[in-house]
């Protein structure tokens, strides 16, 4: 289980208004706001995903910060918070990368797909319980 994400961005205005519409319907809230970068608590406050635009102090001079976009998927509690993640990430200028709907064999595995502002495809998606 993680207990934390870090999403480095370009523009923390841009992609702040973007996780501030799309995550509440996950269960996810700004918990921090610090300079450069915010805090989202997910569901029991772990994990967490860490926003910003600064360089995190333990990374290493030679690694560059976001220079390969990312694929994360969240839980969602059912299909009415896909439905809502997907609707909130466009009208905040996400790019639609698959509309909610069930993937795979058909009936177990909803979800949806969208870019963020810095290109990162990020899914919400919820599983029938007891299928895995």
């Amino acid at each position: 289980m993680f207990d934390h994400i870090g999403i480095v961005t370009r523009d923390r205005s841009l992609s702040l208004r973007f996780y501030q519409a799309c995550l509440p319907p996950l269960g996810y809230v700004e918990t921090e706001s610090q300079e450069g970068a915010s805090v989202f608590g997910g569901p029991a406050g772990r994990p967490f995903l860490w926003i910003g635009t600064r360089r995190p102090a333990f990374w290493k001079d030679e690694h560059a910060a976001g220079t390969s976009p990312i694929h994360l998927c969240l839980a969602a509690p059912n299909k009415e918070a896909v439905d809502a993640f997907h609707h909130a990430a466009l009208g905040e200028g996400g790019t639609d990368n698959g509309a909610p709907g069930y993937r795979g064999d058909g009936r177990t595995y909803y979800a949806a797909f969208v870019l963020d502002p810095d290109g990162n495809n990020i899914e919400a998606a919820y599983r029938t319980p007891g299928t895995g």
